[in-house]
């Protein structure tokens, strides 16, 4: 089985625990839904947010939807001028036997003008 990382990223519509609850939970569904990951497959989960967002860490949401026992770590992404606000990137660790070609990475909402090369 080989190890594979997965892309993805959503914006906020607003800096709310509630916001970051539902937009970053959908991301991560969507995440493990388009690549088939279950659970038990994940290594772990690395979760960045804009200086923008502070009234949730992104693994909050995350536990919320049962990944509890995966490794997950909340950075803050780097503040470059004219970056687009309110975004939480994520990159997951997967036990994943495809080809890089197969991974289908996510972009969410107003994020998929990130990484339009990518975006599903």
């Amino acid at each position: 089985m080989r190890v594979r990382a997965i892309r993805g990223a959503v914006q906020l519509e607003q800096d709310s625990a509630a916001e970051m609850n539902s937009a970053v939970g959908e991301l991560l569904l969507e995440m493990l839904a388009q690549n088939q990951i279950e659970v038990k497959d994940l290594i772990s989960v690395v979760l960045t947010a804009t200086p923008d967002l502070k009234s949730e860490f992104p693994a909050v949401a995350a536990r919320k939807i049962g990944l509890g026992s995966v490794p997950l770590l909340c950075a803050v992404e780097v503040d470059v001028t004219g970056a687009l606000p309110r975004v939480v990137r994520v990159l997951m660790h997967s036990h994943l036997d495809r080809d890089l070609e197969q991974i289908k990475h996510v972009y969410l909402r107003g994020a998929s003008v990130l990484r339009k090369d990518l975006a599903q």
